[in-house]
């Protein structure tokens, strides 16, 4: 079976796979992950899990372990110590089969200014092995979801800064994911178009039981029924629902918990200067 076959198999005809029976396996699992960087630990055995068709909320400081994170679930860094398990499938063990159920975007933008949106999509979707018929069907899906369709023939430089984070949102779509990763995606955008992102984000979630892991600094871009796990100098602190948080650590709100946990203070709806 190809990676385009595996993707096809028991899609809805969203072209997304069915939402998740309640017994499923987690969308993410993290047992006992540590990382260091010569004597340098940017983390220190940590754990949690995400749940099927969920946002949760991954926050933390600028240098808290989160891109880490990110990078050894990707499989850009190996993983020195603990696991890494995506819907039961090991990404140390079994690459493969664990990848082609993820879709990441990154923290830095990683689009061709010099291509058109369609053919940064194209050429996304080749990596992937989709035909190219297929390719340019789901080419227009995605662009048509994420408000692109009628800037499918523009070049990626003349998109606004908002726009360029749909596409490479869309992008990470095309292959049919069935878990999001997102490192602090609202960087250097106003917040109209923070919020427009987050919104979507938030209804792939809803309407196609995609699972979220949405890292941040950011407050105001954690709703009250997330999943929230809290990362503070390569450690969890917290994690659970938004309230259970709150209440655990004995605050009033976000911030309130945030700064008992860690003694420190994230940014509430800006970016740091």
């Amino acid at each position: 079976m190809t990676a385009t076959d595996a993707f096809s198999a028991g899609q809805n005809s969203q072209g997304f796979p069915p939402r998740p029976d309640a017994g499923e396996r987690p969308a993410l699992s993290i047992e006992g992950v540590s990382h260091a960087y010569g004597i340098r630990r940017a983390l220190i055995d940590i754990g949690f899990t995400v749940a099927p068709a969920s946002f949760t909320a991954l926050l933390g400081l600028n240098g808290a372990g989160k891109s880490t994170l990110f990078s050894l679930i990707t499989r850009l860094f190996g993983i020195q110590h603990g696991r890494i398990g995506i819907f039961g499938h090991d990404v140390a063990q079994t690459p493969g089969e664990a990848l082609r159920l993820l879709g990441v975007v990154f923290q830095p933008r990683t689009l061709d200014l010099d291509l058109s949106v369609t053919q940064n999509l194209l050429y996304h979707a080749a990596l992937h092995g989709i035909r190219r018929r297929d390719a340019r069907a789901r080419s227009g899906e995605v662009l048509a979801r994420i408000g692109l369709a009628d800037r499918a023939g523009s070049k990626v430089r003349d998109l606004s800064g908002g726009q360029m984070r749909r596409l490479e949102i869309a992008r990470a779509l095309l292959h049919r994911p069935r878990l999001l990763l997102l490192d602090e995606a609202t960087v250097g955008l106003d917040v109209k178009a923070r919020a427009d992102i987050l919104n979507h984000v938030r209804q792939l979630v809803a309407e196609q039981g995609i699972s979220v892991l949405w890292a941040t600094h950011l407050f105001d871009e954690i709703g009250s029924n997330d999943d929230l796990v809290v990362l503070h100098q390569g450690r969890v602190l917290a994690q659970g629902k938004v309230a259970r948080v709150i209440a655990d650590a004995g605050g009033s709100d976000i911030n309130t918990a945030f700064m008992r946990l860690t003694g420190s203070s994230a940014q509430s709806g800006s970016e740091t200067p």
